[in-house]
């Protein structure tokens, strides 16, 4: 099986290497010298330095070249750039909601799970789910990722799977947040937990399964992005917290911090289910309305609790 994986970031090289040890792999890079790297040093000293990958992996710049033969195409670029490169795309490959749209006809999944990237590319034990309509096809694909002490389960809510996936950066900016003002660990957990109540609520009224906000995709997901040194949002939100403005934190970085932009579609679809998202709505004031983290978190806190599973 030739299998694609469109993007050469932390994550998706590191899915690319895990496949190749089960298929012919194709990895495209945008910039030509990060193909090169992985091509003539099994590098990727960008975004994984100092992490070898597999001798059998290629790279290539050209996105014709990698999609246009392949089986399986791994989506693996931010989200804000998602539309532009399927739009490239559909006029080469062969016959979630957006992928639908641009190229019908073709099944989406979405993999996703408590995966920092460095942890599994080190040989670290780590679970993921795969997520489409059509297990059959889920359980190819886990035949596909599953390698070494990296596990793989299917999973069919793909809608649950999505929005835990997208709404946990914005609840990871929220726990960095906490963490640069300086705020004990009962702080922390009570926005990690809420931030659960909040995506669960969300990815319900979107038709997601409540069982999913409680597995790998929802809970696990949301533990590891909210808690780690490695996580980008997490990072984000602590350097925010500290006083830093968010142009000169996202001017050092190399990758993308996609809370960031995804609390602006958060907010829209809490509108649109009728849906109370405190957390992300306090995260959007700080990052897009010019609130301090001090006055956010005033205001965070005074809203009156009600009923823990009921309330927002």
């Amino acid at each position: 099986m030739r299998v694609a994986v469109v993007g050469a970031g932390s994550w998706a090289t590191t899915v690319a290497c895990l496949m190749a040890q089960n298929a012919e792999v194709t990895l495209w890079a945008r910039r030509a010298e990060v193909a090169d790297d992985i091509n003539e040093n099994q590098l990727n000293s960008r975004y994984l330095p100092g992490l070898a990958l597999p001798a059998n992996l290629r790279a290539t710049s050209e996105l014709q070249a990698a999609v246009a033969s392949s089986d399986v195409i791994v989506m693996g670029v931010p989200s804000h750039g998602f539309m532009e490169i399927l739009e490239r795309m559909k006029s080469w490959v062969r016959p979630t909601q957006m992928i639908s749209n641009v190229l019908p006809g073709h099944l989406a999944g979405v993999l996703t799970g408590p995966n920092l990237a460095r942890e599994i590319m080190q040989g670290q034990a780590a679970a993921a789910v795969i997520a489409t309509e059509d297990l059959h096809v889920a359980r190819a694909l886990q035949g596909l990722l599953q390698s070494g002490l990296f596990r793989v389960y299917v999973n069919h809510d793909v809608i649950g799977c999505e929005v835990g996936g997208a709404l946990k950066n914005v609840i990871a900016l929220a726990a960095g947040l906490a963490e640069g003002l300086g705020t004990g660990y009962n702080t922390r957990s009570m926005v990690i937990t809420r931030g659960l109540a909040e995506l669960s609520r969300l990815g319900v009224a979107m038709g997601g399964e409540p069982a999913t906000f409680s597995g790998l995709a929802g809970m696990g997901d949301l533990l590891a992005t909210c808690v780690s040194r490695h996580s980008r949002n997490r990072y984000v939100g602590e350097l925010l917290g500290q006083g830093r403005s968010l142009d000169e934190i996202i001017s050092e970085m190399n990758m993308v911090a996609e809370g960031v932009k995804t609390s602006k579609a958060v907010l829209e679809l809490g509108r649109r289910h009728e849906v109370e998202l405190p957390i992300c709505e306090t995260i959007h004031r700080v990052v897009h309305e010019g609130a301090t983290p001090a006055e956010a978190y005033a205001g965070l806190l005074q809203r009156a609790p009600g009923h823990e599973l009921e309330s927002n």
